[in-house]
């Protein structure tokens, strides 16, 4: 796995003061995504033990709520193995500490992956200018869900995710 950037009390990409890993490598090449420098999946830096030191001494800190995926796309084959693995850590050592992940990927074609019973959080599909809206929470366009992983996992229909929606946002992730 390659890394571009560890992002340290970031506000912008899940709930709470976040730490971001944005990793290298993105099939879907959105058209006006806000990274395309992390497509490359041989971009960046490889992801070694001082990059995990530093994600840890962030989640070291109380203010922390966790640690947010995304890049480039977690998902991207070169980096779902090192992704679940840091996730496994993570979640064993910090199992207060919530777990978001970014993907242009669609929750139906990825609810199985092993690494979701290690997501909090998941917001999903690919970015789509046309449906731009700068109001949205979490999301840069409205096509895009942002799914609480764990309840739509105990659900007994996988395929319809329950969104989640903070109490300060509507059902659709809309702030006012």
């Amino acid at each position: 796995m390659r890394y571009h950037n560890i992002t340290k009390d970031d506000m912008l990409n899940g709930d709470g003061l976040r730490v971001v890993l944005w990793v290298a490598g993105c099939n879907h090449c959105c058209k006006e995504c806000q990274n395309p420098m992390t497509w490359d999946p041989d971009g960046g830096l490889p992801f070694d033990e001082d990059a995990k030191g530093e994600i840890f001494d962030q989640l070291e800190k109380s203010y922390i709520s966790g640690i947010t995926f995304s890049g480039g796309d977690p998902l991207h084959p070169n980096n779902r193995l090192g992704v679940k693995a840091l996730m496994q850590e993570i979640r064993t050592l910090y199992p207060n500490k919530t777990i978001w992940l970014y993907t242009g990927s669609e929750w139906e074609d990825i609810y199985d992956y092993p690494m979701m019973e290690y997501i909090d959080v998941l917001v999903d599909g690919e970015f789509v200018n046309e449906l731009k809206d700068v109001k949205l929470l979490w999301k840069g366009s409205s096509n895009q869900r942002v799914i609480d992983v764990q309840k739509t996992l105990a659900s007994t229909d996988k395929t319809v995710p329950v969104v989640y929606c903070p109490d300060y946002g509507d059902k659709n992730g809309r702030n006012s």
